[in-house]
């Protein structure tokens, strides 16, 4: 089998790779929806690909990896791996959780990542209702994120929120950073109280702080929360879209308190994690497999952080239902390390009409079902998404 084409369409909002092979077959890729100008990365690396055999993952993998770099520019290299496991699974008739050494778990565990209504304000009482609202969701999330300070809009709708210029934007990824007023602490930790007087003891509950807080109040916040229990505090010095890691400043604030600190959403390939894992930088580790390099990838960090006694909790709230499925078939396959992974979900909603094979209800009590058809085990219905594709990707299913 060959790799004869390379195509990249949005569909909605989600960019989706296609690699077409010479048996007739296709794999899919998933792209973050927040990267819709991703697809001329992709056709930057086609050359690489034609003619290559995509059940021979990490020989093509060899051609393009060092072409990425931290999020968002690793997206077209982990897209592209994501498809070549996807027709290596087709091609053997097995799921991909199979050719990575099978599962170790019938079900995987999710946290609400995507699934939640807008938020009214940033005041204890809207993160209270925000918090009633997933723990009602039908999906029975055992585990719940919320972002909240540096990671919202908190920074500069709560006035005096901290000492810096505020940098406003609708860009994603710009933030302002600096210190914490007294007041701006005082309002996040009224507003995490709250949330955890709705879940209790019953759901956990996980926040995204930044990237933007210094080193001390970080720890202050940390500290804070110890006798809440919080599942971690994510992204608080760097994160997202800032293209470094900033180990040896996250170890500062690991040392410093007992609540568990996550990061490395953005962070592209396993060496770049070498020092948060090696170093005990963090308690957590997160990173995504539409940006780190792909699903292998993600399963070589998870081992090694397991080794190192780090947990590992995966990002992907904006990875689509094909991301979904990547999520499910690598997290199967992962140690005892595992906590859950950022659930996804199709935007807009029809998304749910043209993709085959999800399970229905895709969520049951916050875990889902590893399902066993081959290769990622879900399908782009090509006559259902044609409609929704743009002028200049007509030819997409072709």
């Amino acid at each position: 089998m060959k790799i004869i084409d390379v195509r990249c369409a949005t569909i909605g909002q989600h960019p989706v790779v296609r690699l077409v092979t010479d048996a007739g077959i296709s794999g899919w890729g998933p792209v973050e929806s927040y990267k819709p100008y991703i697809k001329p990365h992709v056709l930057a690396l086609r050359d690489a690909l034609i003619g290559a055999d995509p059940t021979n993952v990490e020989r093509v993998m060899l051609r393009i990896r060092q072409r990425g770099a931290f999020k968002p520019y690793g997206a077209a290299v982990s897209a592209i791996e994501i498809a070549l496991w996807d027709l290596a699974g087709k091609a053997a008739g097995v799921p991909i959780y199979k050719l990575l050494g099978g599962k170790v778990r019938d079900r995987v565990r999710v946290y609400n990542g995507s699934i939640r209504q807008p938020m009214a304000g940033h005041q204890p009482e809207d993160y209270a209702r925000a918090a009633q609202q997933m723990k009602d969701a039908p999906q029975g999330f055992t585990i719940v994120k919320q972002s909240l300070g540096f990671h919202s809009t908190m920074r500069n709708d709560i006035p005096d929120f901290h000492y810096s210029e505020k940098r406003a934007s609708n860009f994603h990824g710009v933030s302002d950073r600096g210190l914490l007023t007294e007041r701006g602490m005082k309002h996040m930790l009224a507003c995490i109280s709250a949330m955890k007087d709705v879940l209790g003891d019953e759901i956990g509950l996980a926040l995204d702080c930044g990237p933007g807080m210094v080193v001390s109040d970080a720890i202050r916040l940390a500290r804070a929360v110890e006798p809440l229990n919080i599942m971690w505090l994510e992204d608080m010095l760097s994160g997202d879209y800032i293209p470094f890691v900033n180990a040896d400043v996250y170890r500062e604030v690991t040392r410093a308190s007992s609540t568990p600190i996550h990061t490395g959403e953005q962070i592209y390939l396993r060496q770049n994690f070498k020092q948060l894992i090696e170093g005990h930088a963090v308690n957590v580790v997160g990173p995504d497999p539409c940006d780190v390099g792909g699903i292998a990838e993600l399963k070589w960090i998870a081992e090694y952080a397991d080794l190192h006694g780090i947990m590992i909790a995966p990002h992907g709230t904006g990875n689509g239902l094909l991301g979904l499925a990547a999520l499910v078939q690598v997290c199967a396959t992962l140690p005892d390390n595992y906590i859950a992974f950022e659930l996804p979900s199709g935007k807009p909603d029809w998304w749910h009409d043209i993709v085959d094979g999800l399970p229905n209800p895709i969520v049951k009590d916050g875990f889902i079902e590893v399902w066993d058809r081959p290769g990622l085990g879900v399908n782009l219905v090509a006559d259902l998404a044609r409609p929704y594709l743009a002028a200049d990707d007509a030819g997409f299913f072709d």
